[in-house]
Order: structure tokens, then sequence, then C-alpha cells
């Protein structure tokens, strides 16, 4: 199409209306040919292009044949269970951007998708299919072949969903945390630990999910807002008053009262203590009913609030003073004391006393070790009561036993006050339940003998963003023993034996072994269906009577965050540390630090050398998304559409792969119907940009059309010129993982410099000129590098599109695909500075001339641009050096920045127009618009004063159509 038609977008018009007024010239117009389509129709042809890479083995053989070192980007294992969402979406897609990037650098890159498959959520998939009857005919082994198949079944169908994506990987050898060479490699792990003294098994407070009936790692944890704890200020009598808390030592005062703070009343009957902190003073004061209590002095008038009644301080003592005060249980026949609690005990809420329960929580463990306090846990894995707790027994203590306590400790006088406190407590991330403090017999990795080595390990690797080091170099600095074994049937279990008389353990290097050798053959099913006498190495058969298999299994994360040894140091075409990890911001509680504490542990190192995370996908108001609301974006629907194809059409797998390169996911992202229209229209534009340029090579062959770098017109070099320079802005981009950089760098490449630029100006040398002429074959040998390059450095991204652009190249290449091109590289000849410099006046000069052609065409004055002259007075020096840098290089600067303005007559300086119809004065410039001079021609459009000649039809076309259409008939 001619130059200056309408909108400045005409050239992404797949289907231009032709360029002449006139039948008879249309076979003349040399208008696009291309089988690359104006619409993706990406439900049939992204299919087709997947098949074709796989049918090539495209990533089968860049993968093991590129020149490159090898890159491994090893996979965090998503859970296999449930339907994929965005959050796999944004994870899988930036992993294989990353990974097609550094295939076209020419690196061998593996990339071996991952599963966890064990764990609490597959097994009560399992048991919720189960009818009450089955359940109990249900033995552990029944009950994990139900799993694996369930696990199995789920994978497939996330495998499917990954695929679709266009997601590159060893998709038919993947790694599954049930596969037996798993097992193995995770034993071995285990046992390493094991044997360098990392593990123990010990009493302890855990945290106990009664929902789950299963100890929980913090990774397991999270603590949602608005939690409400039945908070209670007891009286506990004090047995013998010390002097120096009596202020009348003729013994009238000799009734006196801890008040004691706690927020969790179901644990007051296993108190065995009461805590204060020996930096703080404690008064002893006295209500307005008589009764004297001992009260932190920087609490004395809040709880004067709670209580509602005024406290008169009668004595102030250090928390020193306190220490080995013997008091009655308020509850239960028992007696405790005061100890000393430090820092845990604070003058910010409560009363400054602080109960103690070792058998419910850590600290007050730490405090019961150090004064050997018996560990009392009257509670069980369903969180109830036992008869230790006396007349509490059978209470549930999450959901009945606090009313109980709280009615009890009122009748016997105790209770002081009850008032409800929200804060911050841990629940269950599976059954979303409350957990508790319960101290039961488990395993544990101790930190202590690998923690500074973790430490200095996270100080050797890239953590990007950087706040992610500080973060997770805090949780390692601060975390306690890692409790590393479940009461679940669903897992790799512990490899240990228990005396059956007697509190012998069997676990040492023979028996480690044995059992990984066992699990390498038959699975960890193998504990299960083995007895004792086959589980245990040979030399210990003829006692195997004296040992039971253990029962409990191993955290989850202890089973991921054994992949290094199992995937990355397990195949020989990894490598290990793995150059990048690369999950979701929670993962530095969970799988980036189980990964570093067992690679610490056994290897002194971290698994991973540099660590990338991302945030959290939300609804385009910010909110997480949840079926409640209804604001969830299903990614199948974004790529098939939904059932209403208008509310939720089909976009495809490139649509949402372009939405994942546009956010910066350093922290959480948004997503929705409007955002996504957005890029849509984006991915429209490029599409048709990118066809544009096809459809206008169809007769172009390089190799006996091109035309030589130095004959190139000046439009052309700075082309070039042009796409070195994005070519250098996006792999910046890509090697500093700042993808949405790059979208921006191909959105303004492909939207402002060529489609708004460049093509706009060079339709008349495509469209009119003979398809022989020197201009035309100049712009088609830019069009065919350009087209190439920008497949090339769409293709990690937009990889459909960019294989689909390849494939519909109108000329023979030398690659089967885009991706065996490699990463485009600019040549060095295309850098000209000077020139880049003297087209961004002309680019400014273009702007204000537009302005007024605007202005004009918005008065109805004149049509298209072609219609007008223009006349410039330029005095900008810019400007002026720029035009003048033209004629000094042989160039007409009037002809040259005519065909630039898209006007049919130009003229700098000279005599004002005598009729203007649009006229502006700029900083040093003056524009005149007005109606072109002589005859439209029918073919081109161009108004010319040339004689030019008539046709049969009284139809007029310029001296210059005439002339190419003489050579067209000499050519025919």
């Amino acid at each position: 199409m001619p130059q200056g038609q309408g909108k400045r977008e005409d050239c992404q018009d797949p289907n231009p209306p032709l360029a002449v007024e006139s039948d008879s010239y249309r076979s003349t117009i040399n208008l696009p040919k291309t089988g690359f389509g104006m619409r993706a129709n990406a439900l049939e042809r992204e299919p087709q292009l997947q098949r074709f890479w796989a049918e090539h083995k495209v990533y089968e053989r860049l993968s093991r044949s590129n020149p490159g070192e090898p890159f491994v980007l090893h996979d965090g294992p998503p859970y296999a269970n449930g339907a994929l969402h965005m959050g796999h979406a944004l994870n899988k897609v930036l992993k294989d951007i990353i990974n097609k990037y550094k295939l076209l650098k020419g690196r061998k890159v593996r990339f071996v998708p991952g599963w966890d498959c064990h764990g609490l959520p597959i097994e009560l998939k399992v048991l919720q299919e189960l009818t009450p009857e089955q359940r109990q005919q249900l033995t552990p082994i029944k009950l994990r072949k139900k799993a694996a198949a369930y696990a199995r079944k789920q994978m497939e169908s996330q495998r499917q969903g990954f695929r679709r994506w266009g997601v590159w990987g060893d998709w038919d050898n993947p790694y599954l945390t049930l596969q037996k060479e798993y097992e193995a490699a995770q034993i071995e792990v285990f046992g390493r630990m094991v044997l360098a003294g990392h593990v123990y098994r010990g009493l302890k407070p855990v945290h106990w999910s009664p929902s789950s009936q299963t100890a929980l790692a913090e990774a397991e944890l999270e603590y949602p807002e608005g939690h409400i704890s039945t908070s209670v200020y007891g009286a506990f009598p004090v047995q013998t008053v010390p002097d120096a808390l009596d202020p009348h030592p003729d013994g009238a005062a000799r009734e006196l009262h801890l008040a004691v703070w706690t927020t969790t009343p179901w644990t007051l009957p296993a108190n065995v203590a009461v805590a204060v902190n020996p930096q703080l003073d404690y008064a002893v004061v006295t209500t307005a009913d008589g009764r004297r209590l001992v009260v932190a002095c920087g609490r004395c008038a809040a709880l004067s609030q709670v209580l509602d009644q005024p406290l008169e301080v009668l004595r102030t003592v250090p928390g020193t003073a306190l220490e080995g005060i013997d008091y009655r249980h308020p509850l239960l026949e028992r007696h405790g004391r005061v100890v000393l609690g430090g820092d845990m005990v604070t003058a910010d809420s409560g009363t400054g006393l602080v109960h103690i329960a070792p058998g419910h929580g850590v600290e007050d463990f730490a405090i019961g070790r150090r004064y050997n306090l018996p560990t009392l846990c009257p509670v069980d894995g369903a969180g109830q009561f036992t008869a230790e707790a006396g007349p509490f027994a059978g209470l549930n203590v999450l959901e009945d036993a606090n009313p109980a306590i709280v009615a009890a400790l009122k009748d016997q006088g105790a209770l002081l006050a009850s008032v409800p406190y929200t804060h911050r407590y841990p629940y269950d991330w599976r059954t979303k339940k409350p957990t508790i403090f319960r101290a039961t017999e488990q395993w544990f990795a101790s930190l202590t003998g690998f923690r500074e080595a973790a430490l200095a390990a996270i100080d050797q690797v890239t953590w990007l963003p950087v706040s992610g080091r500080n973060r997770i170099e805090a949780m390692v600095r601060e975390r306690g023993d890692w409790c590393i074994s479940r009461q679940r049937a669903w897992g790799v279990p512990i490899p240990v034996f228990y005396a059956r008389s007697g509190d012998e353990v069997l676990l040492n290097a023979d028996t480690i072994a044995h059992v990984q050798k066992l699990f390498a053959t038959h699975g960890s099913d193998a504990w299960w269906t083995m007895s004792e006498a086959e589980l245990l190495p040979p030399a210990y058969a003829p006692e195997a009577e004296r040992w039971r298999k253990g029962a409990d299994t191993m955290d989850v994360w202890f089973d991921s965050g054994s992949s290094w040894a199992a995937v990355a140091a397990g195949r020989a075409e990894l490598t290990y540390p793995a150059h990048i990890y690369l999950e979701g911001s929670d993962q530095h509680r969970g799988w980036f630090q189980s990964s570093l504490l067992t690679s610490v542990a056994v290897h002194g190192h971290a698994p991973y050398r540099c660590v990338l995370t991302h945030g959290f996908t939300l609804d385009e108001q910010g909110r997480k998304m949840s079926k409640s609301l209804g604001n969830v974006v299903d990614p199948a629907v974004v790529i098939a559409g939904g059932k209403n194809k208008k509310t939720e059409p089909a976009y495809g797998a490139d649509v949402l792969r372009l939405w994942v390169s546009s956010v910066d996911y350093s922290s959480d992202v948004t997503i929705g119907s409007g955002i996504l229209r957005q890029l849509a229209d984006v991915y429209r534009k490029v599409r048709n940009t990118c066809r544009y340029m096809l459809g206008n090579l169809y007769d172009f062959q390089p190799e006996s059309n091109g035309i030589p770098f130095e004959k190139l017109a000046w439009l052309d070099r700075w082309l070039l010129h042009r796409t070195g320079e994005v070519l250098q802005d996006a792999t910046r981009a890509f090697e500093e993982y700042e993808f949405y950089r790059f979208f921006q760098i191909l959105q303004n490449f492909c939207v402002v410099d060529l489609s708004n630029f460049y093509l706009d100006i060079v339709k008349d040398r495509l469209y009119v000129s003979a398809p022989q002429d020197e201009s035309r074959r100049q712009c088609q040998t830019v069009l065919a590098i350009v087209v190439e390059h920008l497949a090339g450095m769409m293709a990690p991204v937009l990889c459909h599109m960019a294989e689909d652009i390849w494939q519909n190249l109108p000329y023979a290449i030398r690659e089967t695909s885009v991706f065996e091109r490699g990463w485009p590289q600019a040549s060095s000849d295309w850098r000209h500075d000077r020139l880049a410099a003297v087209v961004r006046q002309l680019r400014r000069l273009r702007a204000s001339v537009n302005r007024q052609l605007q202005a004009s065409q918005a008065t109805g004055h004149i049509g298209a641009s072609l219609e007008a002259q223009v006349r410039l007075h330029v005095q900008d020096p810019d400007i002026q050096r720029a035009v003048t840098w033209f004629q000094d290089h042989g160039s007409s600067a009037e002809d040259l920045v005519k065909d630039w303005l898209l006007v049919s007559q130009l003229r700098f300086g000279g005599d004002p127009l005598s009729q203007p119809v649009a006229e502006s004065r700029e900083d040093g410039l003056h524009i005149q618009v007005a109606k072109a001079d002589g005859q439209k021609c029918c073919r081109c459009w161009h108004y010319t004063t040339d004689q030019g000649q008539a046709s049969d039809d009284d139809s007029h076309i310029c001296g210059r159509c005439a002339d190419v259409l003489k050579r067209i008939a000499t050519a025919v």
C-alpha cells in the first residue's frame, strides 16, 4: 500500500486495500503474500508446532550437541495433587524462558522436571475415596499402593498441562520422589547425616497437628490473620512466702498469689513452673478486695485496667528474688516453683509471669531441661486430654478444654480475668486447622554441627532478589532442630529398628546401607512387605526377633530436600551444585532451606549457585485468588477458552507466556481478564508486524536478490543499527533474568520502530516499485534479516510464534528450527551511532509534522497525508545538522525527508505557502501544511506536477509509475 493512506498502523493490516483507483493497475502492485496467518489459531497451530519439535527432537538434540558448557536449572518438585494454577504457570514458564535462552546461547541445557509425591494430602485423598468399612481393612501397604497410583495419575495430568504451555524438558524421564532410585538416594543422605552425628531421637515439643495426627515442620505451618485465643490471668497461690515479699512480718499478709498469664489455658494441666525475667522488677500489689498479687512493675497499670480496679503497690523486688518460690497448682494436686526465664518473659503483655509447661513449648522445654523439670504431656495424638490431665481427661484441647479450664479456675477462686487475645498462631497448612505444641519421641536433625557451615554456604550463593539472602540467613541462624519424623504411612520410612524390650535403637552404617540397597531394588514398599529378618543385614538376621522396624516416615521436606542427591548429583548428564534453583519466595523456609541443610550436612556446600525467587499470583485488584471470591484465573481457560468464548476467549499458550515475561516477578504479580486483553493486543501487534515483513518477502531470495550492506539506503542501515541495539538490550535483560525489560523492548521495537516508523515509510518502496527495483530489494534484504533476528530474540518467550515465523520464511534456510540458529547476533558493521543520532532528530521532526497533518485532517482540509505539501523553516540546530548530514553524504535531503514524512511535496525554506491549512511555530521549527499541487496518481496516490500519462479510462498515473509499468511490461 502506498504511503499516507490514513492510520500510521496501516502496515500491520494483513489485508490492506488495493493502492489503486483503477482495477487495471491492481496486478502491478507488489502486495504481501504469506502463509503466516493474521490470527495465531493457537488451539490448532501450537500443538502442531509442539509435535514438530517432538518429531525433530529439537530439545533433545540441542541439549546434548550444543557446543557450550552444561546448564542445569534444577526443578523444584510441585506437589502431585490438584489441577495446575497460575502459580504453576508463572513458575514453569519462567524456568522455560531461562532454559530456552540458554539453549539458544549454545549451552547444553538439561531440565529434568520433578514431582513431590509423598505426604498427607495424597493420603487423605485416598482415604476420602474409601468407605468406613474399607478404611478398617486398609493396611499400610494397601494405602501406599493406592497413594502411589493417585500420585502418578495426578503427575500425568500436570505433565500434560506443562507440555501444553510449551515447556521443554526430559518429560519422558522425570524424577518422582516415590521412585526407588530416588528413595535410595534419600536414604543415603539420611544415613550420612546420621553417621556424621547430625540426627538424633528425643522427647521434645514439636508442632503437632491434631487434625493430621502427625508432627509438622516449620515449613508446613501458616499463620492466618485474625486468630483469637482465650487469654487467662490466673492466681497461683504461693505456698511459702519469703520475707522479701512479705510487707507485714507479723504474718498478717501471708496470703500471696502469683499473677500468671497464658494464651493457652489448655496447657495448664501440664504446668510445672512459672517463669520470671531476672532483668525486670516485680511488685507485690493489693487489689480492692484485699488479694495480694505478684506482678511485673511494668504491667501494673495494664493489669489494673484488665481487672477494672486499682492496685496498690506494697513492695518491689528484682526478678532474681523470686527464683525458687514454691506455689500450689490451682487445679491439680501438684506443686511448682518460680524459675528464671530470661528474654522469653517480657513486660510487653500479660503480667510478666509466664506459666511453664515443658511438654507444650520449645522455650518451656529448654527451661525445663535447665531446671530438671518433668516434661508432662497429657495430650494424645488426636488432641484430647489423657488420664494424666485428671478431671479434664477426654476433652479436646482445641475445642472444649479452654472453657472447662476457665470455669475450673473460677470455681477454685483462681481466675483473675479471661480476655480474648488476637495474635499470630500456627495452623496446619494442609488442613487449615490450628496446631499445638506436643512433646513426643521424634527424630531430629540437629543444626548445631553445621549451622555455621550453612551460613557460610549462603554467603557463596547469588540470591535474586538480594533480599532473599537476608531472609534465609535469618531463618537458618534462628532455626531450632529440624523434626524430620512423621507418623504417617505414605512416605519414605526412617530405617530404624527398636528393641522389643528396652530402649535400645539399632541404626548404624550397616543397617542403613542394607536398607538403601533394598530400596534401590524394591522401593520403600519393602519396609512394609519384608520382615525384620529381611530388612536387617545378614549379620543381624539371627537376632531379628529382638528388633521391630520403626513406623515413622520422613518429613516430605526431607524428601524434596534430597533431590540434589537423587537428581542433580545422581544423573551423569547433570551438574551439582546446580546452576540455579527457581521457586516462589515461600521456599526460603521450604525447599531452598531443606536442600541447603541436607547438602551442607553431607558435602559442606549449597546445592545451588544461584537462587531466584518469584512472588505469588493475585487477581487484578491484588487479592489472593480463591473459589469463594470467584476470582480464580485458570491457565487452562486462558489457553483454550472458557464456556463463553466472548468473555473467556482462547488466547493460547504464547499469550500466557507473554504475561509471564511482562511482570516484575520479584514481587507479587497480578492477572485478570483486563490484563489478558491488553497482552493479547500486544501479541497481535507483534504478530502482525512479523506477518507484514514475511508478506513482503514472498519473491525474495537472499542469495540472489540480497543487496550488500554498503549499498543499502540510509533508512535500511539505520534499521540494522537499531536491531543491533535491541538485541544488545534484550541479551542483557535475559542475562539478568529481567524478562519484563525484554517485554518492553519487544513491544517498543515492533510498534514504535517498525510498525509506526520504518514499515510505514517503506510501503511505497515495497508496493509501488518494480519487483526487481534496487530500492525494493534493499528493503527486502533488511526485512529478511530483521524478521529472522526478531524470531530468534522472541523464541525464549513466544516460542510458538517464533517457530511459526521460521516455518513460514519464503526462502530456503539451513536450520530446521528457529532454535537451531542460536541466539541472534548483530554484525559489527551495523553499528552507526552518528546515523542513529541523525535519524533521532528526523523522527522528532516527523512527530512535529504529523501533529500538523492530523490537525488539518481533523478540520477536513486534507484526507491522507499524501494530499499535503509541507514547507519547513528549520532553525533547530540539531535538526539542521541532521539534514545537512544527509546532504553531505550524497542524498537529496528534500526527497529523503519527504518520503519519511509521507507527503507529496516538501520544501525547506523559501516563500511561505500562500494558503496553509495548518501551521505551527515551535522552538526552531516553522511548519506549514497546504493542499498538494498537481494531480493524484491513481496507482501510487502521490500528487505530482509532472505530465505523466492518461489511460483509456481517463485515469492519471505519474511519470514514476509510468516508468515502472514499462519495466514490468518489458520483464513480462
